[in-house]
């Protein structure tokens, strides 16, 4: 039985531990829960949030509507040759998705391990990390239509992946909830050790045939090192996308700044290292107020204990403008802000 809390604090359901409040608040734990809130009056006068974990969110103000915390269960496995299919609810976090695959040997999902948030969230965001995106072991997800309570299976083709991006924040955005996901992984493992960082740890350990659960660990490892423990210190990760530009635009700023970190990807395009952009810029470990980014990497700003959303947007603004003017390159933000 879904039940409906009004004036809700949201700080416990923010990774940044912004003190915001919800107008309406409800958290679902199963079909019959969702289909309930789907028919209920507050659905259909309410302006709707959909929270999982809240690790990709920054709010700037209370919310005055209905927040909706999706917290849906159970992961299970189908065999087909050499494939498993993976089912896991909306809610399941999605580390201990990892966790359950690499322990039964499933593999492509290890250099996602340690991203926080929820499955459901995943292919939204077409989460990634170490040379892996979500859309390369994504099979399918089932969605129900906000407005009608009818589920509806997706595709891959429909979901229409791209960097950090899909058709549910495009044309579909705001019209699903995503209940379960649906991965294709493989029992037998090809290893994913193209970035430097993992080969480096793989070294130090002694390992040259890694297994998935090595690179799972060292993964997890230099993410530990590298970024803030959300329950210490709020952050959401992230908070810029790594710049894509075109190979001549790259040429030109190559001609300023030789040492650009760069990574060639699909299409001829180049990736450009947003954290080092903003490094250059005199940003990494700075405070400013009670925000500022982290010591061990000036991609993830952070709440040094009171921040105010706004506070942490108003800094981002600073850190997007200081970028362009120095190199030319506009950042775009990876995190959602309400």
């Amino acid at each position: 039985m879904t039940i409906f809390q009004q004036h809700t604090s949201l700080k416990p359901y923010n990774t940044f531990g912004i003190a915001v409040k919800a107008l309406y608040f409800a958290e679902v734990v199963s079909l019959s829960d969702l289909q309930e809130l789907l028919s209920s009056e507050l659905i259909k006068t309410q302006p709707l949030l959909i929270l999982g974990g809240g690790s990709n969110v920054l709010f700037t103000k209370d919310f005055e509507g209905l927040a909706v915390k999706v917290s849906i269960p159970g992961i299970s496995a189908v065999d087909q040759g050499e494939d498993v299919i993976v089912t896991a609810g909306a809610g399941v976090v999605w580390n201990d998705f990892v966790n359950y695959c690499v322990q039964h040997g499933y593999a492509g999902v290890e250099n996602l391990s340690l991203i926080p948030g929820t499955v459901g969230a995943s292919p939204i965001q077409n989460i990634g990390a170490y040379g892996v995106e979500l859309k390369d072991v994504f099979e399918s997800c089932t969605g129900m239509e906000i407005s009608t309570g009818i589920s509806r299976s997706f595709s891959h083709a429909d979901c229409q992946f791209g960097y950090r991006d899909s058709i549910f924040k495009n044309e579909l955005k705001g019209q699903y909830l995503i209940t379960e996901v649906r991965f294709r992984l493989s029992r037998v493992a090809k290893i994913n050790t193209q970035y430097g960082a993992i080969q480096e740890e793989l070294a130090k350990r002694g390992i040259s045939k890694p297994t998935i659960a090595d690179v799972s660990a060292v993964v997890a490892h230099i993410r530990v090192s590298k970024l803030p423990d959300p329950t210490t210190i709020g952050n959401a990760g992230s908070f810029f996308k790594n710049p894509v530009i075109s190979a001549s635009d790259f040429k030109k700023l190559q001609d300023d700044f030789p040492e650009t970190v760069h990574y060639q990807v699909a299409g001829g395009k180049v990736k450009l290292a947003a954290g080092w952009l903003i490094e250059q810029c005199g940003f990494k470990g700075k405070v400013f107020g009670q925000t500022g980014t982290w010591k061990n990497q000036a991609l993830v700003l952070v709440n040094h204990g009171q921040a105010t959303g706004q506070e942490v947007y108003s800094f981002s603004e600073n850190i997007i403008n200081t970028v362009e003017a120095k190199f030319g390159v506009r950042l775009e933000r990876e995190v959602n802000i309400l």
